[in-house]
């Protein structure tokens, strides 16, 4: 009997405490813009775990349900299934080893980007069969190492790292290095990560989309400040496998936000941030295959 962990996201609506919220439950009753998808998406996403229970069942698999934020172990699983969108699975990534395979489902597409999402809950049995079975195509993906003052605190980052300061409106002030190329910058921050994060933030601050199978990471500077330079070199570009990208900070309040908002270190003057591509990939299941430019 195959054992599966089922990891699901609480949806937006269960975040703001649903019918706790006066501010929310006036806004549904008046269907305010700025919630017109919100009961969809929960009772989607609702609708989506207790037809995965069910398949599970039926498939003969010995299934663990647990919410995203609850601490697991994945030595001991076949397969690790995430419900919800593309930052469900990014979190539980963070959790799950180079030999575990991972398949995720969108619980709510009116709502979630599920760009690693192999289905939802109409193709939801076909994919889980499949998983179980050995029948969905394997893609290993390159993760990246993160390092600070030399100190590893991650080898899991998926999509991308974010290095800024902690007040959006600061500058933030830096040292680059790469190849043996080294320039001060300022600079709004930093998107540094592995292929699979480059149709995501990377690509919508002027970055290429770079093919799943690449072990390159890429970089690039989100709105440099050339005023006190006659011109930056390092501004975009790919990190060679074997090759490590360095930044020094240059300031007290530095943050890095690792796949996301919920994993945040803060970064103080001095410290060096050195990312490479990690030696533990993650093995995601039917991945669809896309276009690249």
């Amino acid at each position: 009997m195959s054992r599966v962990l089922v990891i699901y996201k609480r949806t937006t609506y269960q975040r703001y405490r649903g019918g706790q919220s006066a501010t929310i439950k006036r806004l549904i009753e008046e269907h305010d813009a700025s919630v017109d998808k919100l009961m969809e998406a929960h009772e989607a996403h609702l609708e989506t775990i207790e037809a995965a229970r069910g398949v599970l069942k039926e498939l003969g698999a010995e299934a663990v349900f647990r919410h995203r934020h609850e601490p697991c172990d994945d030595d001991h699983w076949d397969l690790v299934v995430t419900l919800g969108g593309d930052g469900t699975l990014l979190w539980a990534s963070h959790m799950v080893g180079p030999a575990t395979p991972m398949v995720a489902i969108n619980s709510a597409p009116v709502s979630s980007v599920g760009y690693f999402c192999a289905g939802d809950r109409e193709s939801m049995r076909e994919v889980l069969a499949a998983a179980l079975s050995g029948g969905l195509r394997a893609t290993k993906l390159a993760r990246m190492e993160v390092a600070l003052d030399g100190e590893v605190v991650s080898t899991r980052v998926l999509n991308d790292i974010l290095f800024c300061h902690s007040c959006p409106a600061a500058t933030t002030r830096y040292l680059i290095e790469l190849g043996g190329q080294r320039e001060e910058q300022l600079s709004s921050g930093v998107w540094v990560g592995p292929p699979a994060g480059s149709t995501a933030a990377q690509r919508s601050a002027g970055g290429r989309v770079l093919a799943p199978g690449s072990q390159k990471l890429q970089f690039i500077v989100r709105e440099p400040y050339h005023g006190l330079s006659d011109g930056y070199c390092l501004t975009k570009g790919l990190v060679p496998p074997g090759e490590t990208l360095r930044l020094h900070s240059k300031i007290r309040e530095g943050r890095i936000y690792m796949d996301g908002a919920q994993k945040m270190l803060d970064i103080d003057i001095g410290v060096e941030i050195a990312m490479r591509v990690s030696r533990e990939p993650l093995t995601l299941l039917g991945l669809r295959r896309r276009a690249e430019s």
